[in-house]
């Protein structure tokens, strides 16, 4: 389990957003102040609520609801899986889907980075016998009373987020280019790029997409055309079959990416492997700066240029030693893109399809521009804002900014995302102060949801948001070493979600 993440590097360097609130749905939308007092129960309108488990206070929630925690990795009587397995922790991306008896089947991310003596589970699945990542599944009744859990595959690594696919399956995405074709990672810390510890260790080339059926264990076989870089989220368009996939290349400028399978997903009941990668530019504007300040609502016309290199083996010397270091690696499929005047993003996260539109969040996006020069990485990210959300119309390919943070106060590193079953957005923060939930109108609207109150842990992340198939009930992770997932019900439609 990695001792260094990217959000240790970013706490001793937060990033502060720009640009002012606009008019139109943003007007008389208010920042409460830098200093505001969080101790109070009205605080933001979200008042402290005992978690029905065991009584402790872990979130705030509006007026009216209630929650569960579980799969508590802290707990020595709540870690272990129905089959034996010990939960590895880091709970990431996830969705829900309908179970028996009016039960959600959950399938969950484990962001799990380092190399590993072996597989998490020894009942699942495995990619790499090297790594520690990989998903589990839950089946859990509404008021999280979790009745059956395995684990669904192993020997991935840093399972980010993902995306729910129409017929019945998850998609986990790989955040990483890790493998032994590649020097080691950012968790080597202080020690040259050159270093080859870590990645000496793994058996196999990471940075793919993996399907995991709702009824059972994964085939453990990635889908290579979709592209071997830094996944975050996949989101599929059921009308022309394409899925769209977010980058999360952390110190580079990430793209926004298609993968058109050879057939038809719906057709034939699963993705495809050997189709077509493409990545998103702006029409008439090379490299356009996606990341830096918007104005807001802007619209832009789009085109796809092709990714003719998708999975890429980067030579080793006679000895097995690599080549090439991570930092090229990593962008090495984005940059043939950019060579083709693909568009500048920073770090794209969530990404959810509702109604011919694919919604996804740039964590860092929104701030003052980025040097032009991409030659070398930000150490502390790419993008000096607190965070856009963009909608793609799948239809006539028109690229709308949604929502761009004026401030960290308002909204502060958007990352993972997902629509209710009444078409609101509900987005996870992940940034180094308190955590929140936020809803997000259609209209551009912000507001308040939940506050993460764990104890000595309040700047844990939220991740995974996903509505049960019935709509009743939200579930949603905390993504740390010490991970949990949280069962929130209640009252929706007096919040508007």
């Amino acid at each position: 389990m990695t001792t260094i993440d990217r959000r240790t590097l970013l706490r001793a360097a937060a990033v502060t957003a720009g640009g002012a609130v606009a008019g139109g749905p943003l007007a008389g939308f208010l920042a409460l102040p830098a200093q505001a007092d969080r101790s109070r129960p009205d605080f933001r309108h979200l008042r402290a609520i005992p978690d029905l488990r065991d009584g402790v206070v872990r979130l705030w929630l509006p007026e009216g609801f209630s929650y569960r925690s579980f799969h508590d990795t802290t707990d020595p009587t709540d870690r272990e899986l129905s089959d034996g397995t010990r939960i590895p922790g880091r709970h990431d991306g996830m969705a829900a889907f309908p179970g028996p008896n009016g039960h959600s089947v959950l399938i969950r991310n484990h962001e799990i980075n380092d190399p590993a003596p072996a597989p998490f589970s020894a009942t699942a699945p495995a990619y790499d016998l090297s790594a520690g990542g990989g998903t589990t599944s839950v089946v859990v009744d509404g008021q999280g009373i979790v009745a059956e859990s395995w684990a669904s595959l192993a020997g991935t690594m840093m399972n980010c987020s993902g995306g729910p696919m129409p017929w019945g399956a998850w998609v986990t995405c790989e955040e990483t280019i890790n493998g032994p074709d590649v020097f080691d990672d950012f968790t080597r810390g202080a020690l040259p790029p050159t270093t080859y510890i870590k990645n000496a260790q793994l058996g196999k080339s990471h940075g793919y997409v993996f399907e995991v059926p709702v009824d059972g264990r994964a085939s453990a076989k990635p889908v290579r055309k979709a592209g071997r870089f830094a996944h975050e989220a996949i989101a599929i368009d059921p009308v022309e079959g394409v899925a769209y996939l977010t980058e999360d290349d952390f110190g580079f400028p990430s793209g926004f990416f298609k993968y058109v399978p050879p057939v038809h997903p719906l057709k034939a009941g699963g993705l495809v492997d050997g189709g077509q990668l493409f990545m998103l530019a702006v029409r008439g504007r090379p490299n356009a700066p996606l990341g830096d300040r918007q104005r807001q609502r802007v619209t832009f016309q789009t085109v796809w240029v092709p990714i003719d290199d998708p999975d890429p083996d980067f030579p080793r010397q006679p000895d097995g030693t690599p080549t090439t270091t991570n930092d090229d690696a990593i962008h090495y499929v984005a940059g043939q893109g950019w060579a083709q005047g693909a568009a500048y993003f920073s770090r794209l996260e969530g990404a959810v399809y509702d109604d011919n539109v694919v919604y996804f969040c740039s964590t860092q996006g929104g701030g003052d521009p980025e040097s032009p020069d991409i030659s070398t990485p930000r150490p502390t990210g790419y993008g000096k804002g607190s965070g856009q959300i963009w909608a793609y119309h799948c239809r006539s390919g028109r690229l709308q900014l949604l929502y761009q943070a004026p401030d960290r106060d308002t909204l502060d590193f958007p990352d993972n995302i997902t629509a209710s079953p009444r078409g609101t957005l509900v987005i996870c923060e992940d940034n180094v102060e308190d955590n929140y939930l936020r809803g997000l109108s259609r209209g551009g609207q912000l507001w308040d949801l939940a506050l993460n109150r764990l104890p000595n842990r309040t700047n844990d992340e939220f991740a995974g948001s996903t509505f049960s198939p019935d709509g009743g009930t939200l579930y949603v992770n905390i993504q740390a070493s010490n991970g949990m997932t949280f069962a929130i019900w209640g009252p929706w439609e007096t919040v508007g979600v």
